[in-house]
């Protein structure tokens, strides 16, 4: 997971270029209502209290569309934001400018929202051992993107994609015939990926929907088990399971229906992770505002 967030230059660089061509596609017709060498100073405000994120994107959209620009950030990476901050100064060519506008707001407010909904969920598990973990149920083309965003606002990545870790769900489980087998599947796939370096460090985990089947995988050796739409009763006993399995060894995870208001209990069952799908697709953008001036 973390050699994919280290080569997220490249994937910056490739965000931008497919969203400005989207966006400006032959040319910024209004743009032109300026003469070509009208220079302007531009700042940025937030409208709202959020954490910032996403200034990687924000610079590599003027980069790409307005390279004469200069940025001056009054606020850092992944610090909290007040209202009607100003949080970056810009200056350049007029046309540029207004032509990155829209992009470049567009990265900042996806991905502040992303990291300041994961900050809520990380302050709600505040004093306990739990980790709030994200998913695969991303934007297309930005999961990088949002994968940042999560490890910004104190959150923990799941797996990049399906190639650097092996989740076994329900269905793994009924065509393999067992969970015992399935997860005897799942380390014969390791042992024959050893020259992947992807493959041979992913980790396992499977997904049981009852204390039979999380009972039968901690017998087969299973280190990460996720339990899926359980209740409080059977999540505190399946915890208590654990600890008779090599003294709770084992990786619990909670998944399903998770929301900011009960994932505090969910943590207080004695979990080490807890798993939304929420915290990247249903995020809410951050509203910030460019006004600009002639210089």
């Amino acid at each position: 997971m973390d050699t994919a967030l280290h080569h997220l230059h490249a994937t910056i660089i490739e965000n931008v270029r497919a969203a400005l061509l989207e966006d400006v596609v032959s040319g910024d017709l209004t743009a032109q209502l300026f003469p070509l060498e009208a220079r302007a100073r531009a700042t940025v405000i937030s409208r709202e209290a959020a954490i910032l994120c996403g200034q990687d994107w924000f610079y590599e959209t003027f980069k790409q569309a307005a390279p004469s620009a200069t940025l001056d950030w009054h606020v850092a990476e992944g610090a909290v934001m007040g209202v009607n901050q100003t949080i970056v100064t810009i200056e350049g060519n007029a046309r540029e400018l207004l032509t990155a506008e829209r992009t470049a707001l567009n990265f900042l407010q996806l991905l502040s929202g992303t990291a300041t909904t994961v900050k809520q969920y990380a302050d709600a598990l505040h004093g306990t051992k739990t980790k709030i973990v994200d998913s695969r149920k991303t934007i297309p083309g930005l999961r990088l993107a949002q994968k940042y965003a999560v490890t910004v606002g104190g959150g923990h990545n799941h797996r990049i994609a399906l190639y650097d870790g092996i989740l076994i769900k329900e269905n793994h489980i009924a065509t393999a015939g067992s969970v015992t087998k399935v997860l005897v599947n799942a380390q014969e796939v390791k042992d024959a990926a050893l020259n992947n370096p992807f493959a041979s460090t992913a980790f396992v985990m499977i997904e049981v929907e009852t204390l039979a089947q999380l009972t039968e995988a901690l017998g087969a050796g299973a280190q990460m088990i996720l339990l899926d739409n359980m209740t409080h009763d059977m999540i505190r006993q399946a915890v208590a399971i654990n600890m008779t399995f090599n003294n709770g060894t084992a990786d619990l995870e909670v998944s399903g229906n998770v929301t900011l208001d009960n994932v505090r209990g969910y943590a207080e069952l004695g979990v080490d992770r807890i798993s939304s799908g929420s915290l990247t697709k249903h995020l809410r953008a951050i509203d910030f505002s460019m006004r600009m001036s002639a210089i």
